[in-house]
């Protein structure tokens, strides 16, 4: 390694806000399986998957329709 670098002709990495953001959420089994299963088909981690189809549902604007049952 160097003792000294220069970095006056460095510039911001222009993806650094597209960075993701690691979090705690809380799945059923099920749902983890479903991704699992269609990891192990398409050689995609199951976390992109998950993080794919959200980025869909949150592209399209979907709505939940949610009906509780009286």
């Amino acid at each position: 390694m160097r003792k000294n670098y220069d970095f006056s002709k460095s510039f911001k990495n222009p993806y650094a806000k597209k960075v993701k953001k690691q979090i705690t959420i809380r799945l059923d089994e099920d749902t983890i399986g479903y991704f699992k299963k269609m990891s192990e088909e398409t050689g995609i981690p199951y976390q992109n998957l998950i993080n794919l189809y959200l980025r869909d549902c949150a592209g399209k604007n979907r709505k939940l329709n949610l009906k509780w049952a009286s």
